[in-house]
């Protein structure tokens, strides 16, 4: 696996966004993550234009549905430079091994709930607290074959004895008022267990992007 640690986040609409903001990134400091508005507006040319430029890929589209069809989406992922790619562990063992089956060298991460989700939201979804259904998607995600888990810091405390990759996103270093509920630092996370952290806007809208990455380095 790559030894970066850092995933910025391209939460764009088009290439011409993109590549006005990548020539400030190093492809030896940072991964890129390309998700489902960026890949939606550009389809596969983004993943040329970011494999031209150095740079390794995190596909963050985070599939859900029945076998057949997540197997096939990851066999065409996996013909691309992408590092990692995501899957939602709701879509169960079936979905997680039809994925992996795929996949090739690119890495496959489970989703377990998105950072966007709280106590209320679970209740209301699952009928269940936010721990217990968490705790019921790393289960699976531990009996499975999936390469790794994306969950938000604060679960990482719970995560020490998940012998997989954990891909931490709702990372700020100051405070901010955005769609993320359940935020950390850089440095509370890597401490927590972190592998990667994924960080967008608090880089992507920097004043100085080269400084502000130096802020979410190991």
């Amino acid at each position: 696996m790559s030894t970066k640690k850092l995933i910025v986040a391209l939460d764009f609409s088009n290439s011409e966004e993109v590549s006005q903001i990548i020539n400030f990134l190093n492809p030896e400091k940072c991964i890129l993550k390309v998700g489902l508005q960026l890949y939606l507006a550009e389809g596969k040319s983004i993943l040329d234009l970011l494999t031209n430029k150095g740079f390794e890929i995190f596909l963050d589209l985070k599939l859900h549905d029945i076998p057949n069809t997540v197997n096939k989406a990851v066999e065409e992922i996996a013909q691309f430079n992408i590092l990692m790619t995501t899957i939602h562990l709701q879509g169960g063992a079936e979905m997680i091994e039809a994925a992996k089956s795929a996949a090739g060298n690119t890495k496959i991460l489970g989703v377990s709930l998105l950072t966007s989700l709280d106590e209320n939201d679970t209740s209301e979804l699952y009928g269940n607290s936010f721990d217990d259904q968490f705790m019921k998607l790393i289960t699976l995600a531990k009996s499975s074959s999936v390469d790794g888990i994306v969950c938000s810091p604060k679960e990482l405390i719970s995560l020490h004895d998940l012998n997989k990759i954990k891909v931490v996103p709702g990372i700020r270093n100051t405070q901010t008022n955005d769609d993320q509920k359940r935020t950390m630092t850089s440095q509370e996370a890597y401490a927590q267990g972190a592998d990667y952290i994924v960080v967008g806007r608090p880089i992507t809208q920097a004043n100085n992007i080269e400084a502000a990455i130096e802020e979410y380095l190991v």
